[in-house]
């Protein structure tokens, strides 16, 4: 049967892909002339909807027009149309009926948003990114037997919409998974869409373990937390030393969601071969970058899927309609927030995600966190990715292994002097055999990636020396699960703004020290 039905898909996807890389190259070459083209494309489809109506798209002629008629938006400026367009009011936001919502985490804020996804946003933004994820693995990786073995996805879950039985909303992953094309649906693993797809994680969990540990599987994808959950939990059920001892040909792991840098050394230890990692950012909003090279730490950001994206500089992320700049115009090492226009109905919408390019012509970028997701209460600024890292080095220097962290402030409570520490509440798969000197080493690589940390924790003021908090295992995964928030694209935050997280987490927990 794989002889059959193998090859046509080979050369299928062989075709694909060549026209694929073909036509990436030329994004590549004219990166400005794709967004325009993009942006007039969105425009014209829409012109004759409710909002392009209000807005005039029928007589914008530039994207700098578009910027003066069109102002910034946010989810609660949209929120009432969204709500009109899922009791099944056509050509609102996007022409035609949009029946599919896909369902935001709410990782941060806890607000959860409904996201319209258009046909044309799953097919040629969701769809069309995780087929270029592939093909540009293909073209590192020729030798690869992916398209021989199965693919173990790992999805959130599906809810129907009380007012309206057409519509459905659903976390994003499961959106994707109960519309795969054939070619895709072939090769999954575990089969069964309606389990897949179910609210009760243990459920789920049970299934694909038991389903998936009997199938030859050789590409994995999700978010890092609960693949390794997954990963642990087969290990521990056919009693093996490493989870290639089940899966012999596993080598990709397709991640995204949040960073795997400090998930990197708990995998690697389950592993009995190396694999190679690729990184993608599928976010609720649109499929944004996607990595290019076995060994890229960046993604190259993605300006054929009907997105037109826009940036907004740090210090203007507290104001409510600043000014934005263009493709061309970013600089290197800045970071961004990132405003789309997109092919589902948003429109100059403020997404929260920040980024940084790290190269341009080509445009690649990292993910640094959200606009509400860094500490900065004595200036520091030190932004989600600082603390991946650090934790990262941390864990190769004091051999180490971390499940999850959180990160928080004190503040002194004495009047005489404005002097407070970074919290750390971590949950250790291996502790450090000296949790002093693994704070200490916290405290000097977080300096190392960040001079402004560095700069406030001269002379002990206004930075102190960090406080680390250790909690028993399993913490984290209680903290999830009393919020309702297991499985799927949930995460746990890496920062807690309002220490609220942290107590909670601490309080479950019967702390070490």
């Amino acid at each position: 049967m794989n002889t059959l039905i193998g090859n046509p898909l080979n050369s299928f996807f062989s075709w694909y892909m060549e026209k694929r890389i073909h036509e990436i190259e030329e994004f590549i070459k004219e990166p400005i002339r794709t967004q325009e083209k993009i942006l007039f494309q969105n425009l014209e489809k829409a012109k004759n909807t409710e909002f392009g109506q209000n807005f005039g798209f029928n007589e914008i002629n530039s994207s700098s027009q578009f910027k003066g008629e069109v102002p910034l938006h946010e989810y609660h400026d949209l929120s009432y149309d969204i709500e009109r367009m899922k009791k099944g009011v056509p050509h609102v936001l996007w022409p035609g009926h949009v029946s599919w919502f896909a369902q935001s985490s709410g990782t941060v804020s806890g607000v959860i948003k409904h996201i319209p996804i258009s046909k044309e946003s799953l097919m040629e933004c969701h769809y069309k990114g995780g087929k270029d994820l592939l093909s540009l693995y293909y073209r590192e990786n020729p030798s690869t037997s992916l398209f021989r073995g199965k693919h173990l996805i790992a999805s959130g879950s599906l809810n129907s919409f009380t007012g309206n039985k057409k519509t459905i909303i659903g976390d994003l992953s499961a959106i994707i998974m109960q519309h795969l094309p054939w070619w895709c649906e072939w090769r999954r693993s575990p089969r069964g869409v309606g389990k897949l797809t179910s609210k009760d994680w243990n459920e789920k969990l049970n299934y694909i373990c038991d389903t998936s540990a009997r199938d030859d599987i050789h590409l994995i994808a999700g978010v890092p937390s609960w693949i390794l959950m997954i990963i642990k939990r087969i290990i521990d059920q056919n009693n093996v030393n490493n989870i290639h001892e089940v899966w012999p040909n596993f080598e990709l792991f397709l991640h995204g969601g949040t960073s795997i840098n400090s998930y990197l050394p708990l995998f690697q230890e389950l592993f009995g071969k190396p694999i190679n990692y690729y990184q993608n950012y599928n976010a609720t909003e649109g499929y944004f970058g996607l990595q290019q090279c076995n060994e890229d730490k960046d993604m190259l950001l993605m300006l054929d899927y009907g997105i037109y994206y826009e940036f907004i500089k740090k210090e203007d992320w507290h104001n409510a309609q600043p000014n934005t700049i263009s493709l061309e115009d970013v600089e290197l090492n800045e970071p961004y927030e990132m405003v789309i226009t997109t092919n589902g109905g948003l429109w100059r919408y403020r997404t929260k995600d920040t980024i940084l390019f790290t190269q341009t012509y080509p445009f690649k970028i990292k993910v640094c966190g959200r606009t509400q997701l860094f500490l900065n209460q004595f200036g520091e600024e030190v932004m989600v990715d600082h603390l991946e890292q650090t934790i990262l080095e941390v864990q190769k220097l004091s051999q180490s292994r971390v499940n999850e962290f959180m990160v928080s402030f004190n503040m002194s409570n004495s009047k005489f002097e404005n002097v407070g520490q970074h919290h750390w509440v971590i949950e250790f798969e291996k502790m450090p055999n000296d949790i002093y000197q693994f704070t200490r080493t916290v405290d000097s690589e977080l300096q190392k990636s960040n001079i402004d940390y560095k700069a406030k924790r001269k002379n002990n003021n206004p930075l102190g020396f960090p406080k680390v908090t250790i909690v028993e295992k399993g913490s984290f995964f209680k903290w999830m699960k009393k919020r309702g928030k297991l499985g799927g694209q949930h995460k746990v935050p890496r920062i807690d703004g309002s220490k609220i997280f942290i107590n909670e987490i601490i309080k479950i927990s019967n702390t070490i020290c």
